[in-house]
């Protein structure tokens, strides 16, 4: 098919109707809109430089930039549009920068190293969390004296309240990076550690959650098992030996209540499923956690809507319990599952956690207020996924590119993989994808190279910043940037000197330029 009729077939279908609104052929529909646009990005010279009594971080794990223009379209079409003008809640957002994502080690990064970046302020070695670049992986005796601390920890040092609600185990690599220090993310138990770490001192994750943070006021994830003594069965599977306790050290107990987590007499309000979250009055709950699975919750599309809870609900209650602390709260937020989708190659099952994430920003965004909560959404990393195959406007985000390849004559997906489990021959050629059902919850995406696990890609993710002082977030950064900048606004941790001992805003003044902002934190920072 030539370039001509591909893009004839943009604008006409088969009968020769429009495949767009007809307003749409108006030049002043689209002058109009981009009017509006211009007056809203004329209102953001009143910079917001109030200081952030608030902090959230939405993270996607994984979540690129081609997911995030998936996942928009997928987020229309869910409502019955064409999906390609839907705007996602981050979307709204009024400040976007890109942020590096390298690891010091790794030109294409993993999850925990990038952690350590966007939680800790500094770059690390990939597969390490809350460690400096001086820590090697899975050497237990790097770990003393390269130790480096979280926003979550200067945030709870200046008197907030803080909060960590993820997709996936508590004790996976985006959130271990707030309260742990490991030199492998692997060690989510004292059961997945070498002999020789645990007797060199060493101290797994899910340990460390309850002795290095004393009283994070609201946990909820997955990771049941690793806080269980090793064979004791799951209160939810009991008959399944692989959702069975892992830790053979006994150190934290396990009762209804799991002995409030043994080590914290304060947690005294656990959870495990659904029922018991939304029962809870979040005016009498001043810790919660929050346990939901054995390991990892289920994905959106198979999440149990009557036992497990959606990432939004947890948000909210999260968010109840936290802004009770006059002194304000840092939330992280982990969108986690998108990344396991991806790995798998079923981009379908990656794609609605990614809407289910921004339904998450919006529940937040109408509790809280731009004025006083600097909301702060990115990704850690990007990974080998992609959508194009010229195809027409409102085709399914799932469905098939409008013509078949000119080399195999067979037809593809929009939707396509660099590498991953979804590269299949038939009969030594490409599998006809025409003959298998293509939309499928988890169908494999094909890729171009076989894998048994797709990987990451190595590009830019964006950050989406509103709130006090969110256009410091502008430009291109190294991701390590990112805390700096929320603790900046919230003159928590070494950025204090700006702060005004009284009122309610920063330092900074109105007439600084973006450049000029940038040099002051610079030089704060040196």
């Amino acid at each position: 098919m030539s370039c001509g009729l591909i893009l004839g077939s943009l604008v006409l279908g088969g009968l020769g109707k429009p495949q767009f609104p007809e307003q749409e052929k108006e030049p002043q529909f689209w002058n109009a809109w981009a009017q509006r646009t211009l007056k809203n990005a004329l209102m953001l010279q009143n910079l917001n430089q109030n200081k952030a009594k608030n902090l959230i971080l939405f993270l996607g794990d994984g979540m690129g930039v081609p997911t995030v223009t998936a996942a928009r379209i997928l987020k229309g079409q869910l409502s019955g549009q064409s999906g390609e003008e839907t705007q996602l809640e981050m979307d709204k957002f009024p400040f976007v920068s890109l942020a590096k994502t390298y690891n010091t080690n790794a030109q294409v990064p993993d999850s925990a190293g990038t952690a350590t970046a966007y939680l800790c302020g500094v770059k690390a070695n990939e597969g390490t969390v809350g460690v400096s670049a001086a820590a090697v992986r899975s050497q237990c005796q790097t770990t003393k004296g390269n130790e480096v601390t979280s926003i979550l920890r200067w945030a709870k040092d200046a008197g907030k309240s803080v909060g960590i609600v993820t997709t996936t185990r508590v004790n996976h690599a985006t959130p271990s990076a707030a309260y742990a220090h490991s030199v492998d993310r692997d060690w989510y138990s004292d059961n997945e550690m070498p002999d020789e770490a645990v007797q060199a001192g060493c101290k797994d994750i899910a340990q460390q959650l309850f002795e290095n943070i004393p009283n994070i006021d609201v946990i909820m994830g997955g990771g049941r098992k690793y806080m269980f003594p090793k064979n004791q069965s799951d209160v939810e599977y009991p008959d399944v030996a692989k959702h069975s306790g892992t830790r053979k050290d006994g150190r934290i107990h396990s009762s209804s209540s799991l002995s409030c987590f043994y080590l914290h007499k304060y947690f005294c309000h656990y959870v495990w499923n659904k029922k018991q979250l939304l029962s809870l009055n979040p005016n009498s709950v001043d810790y919660l956690l929050g346990l939901f699975e054995p390991g990892d919750l289920p994905f959106d599309l198979e999440r149990n809507s009557e036992t497990d809870p959606s990432l939004t609900e947890m948000v909210e209650v999260a968010i109840k319990i936290l802004r009770k602390n006059p002194s304000g709260f840092y939330l992280l937020v982990e969108g986690g599952r998108i990344d396991h989708g991806h790995h798998e190659g079923k981009a379908k099952q990656a794609l609605y956690e990614a809407v289910e994430m921004d339904r998450a920003i919006g529940q937040a965004d109408l509790m809280t207020s731009i004025h006083n909560t600097m909301t702060i959404v990115t990704a850690d990393h990007s990974h080998m996924f992609n959508f194009g195959g010229y195809t027409l406007r409102g085709n399914t985000i799932f469905g098939l590119a409008p013509m078949v390849s000119d080399v195999d004559q067979k037809p593809f997906t929009s939707i396509l993989y660099g590498n991953g489990p979804g590269f299949k021959m038939v009969n030594g050629a490409r599998e006809n994808v025409s003959t298998i059902d293509y939309q499928e919850n988890n169908y494999q995406a094909q890729a171009a190279v076989p894998l048994k696990m797709e990987t990451h890609g190595g590009e830019d993710v964006a950050v989406f910043a509103k709130g006090p002082l969110a256009h410091l977030l502008h430009g291109v950064h190294e991701q390590n940037y990112i805390p700096h900048v929320m603790a900046y606004a919230a003159c928590i941790g070494q950025n204090r000197e700006h702060c005004m001992s009284s009122g309610g805003t920063s330092g900074l003044r109105p007439v600084l330029s973006s450049v000029a902002a940038l040099l002051t934190v610079s030089r704060l920072f040196c």
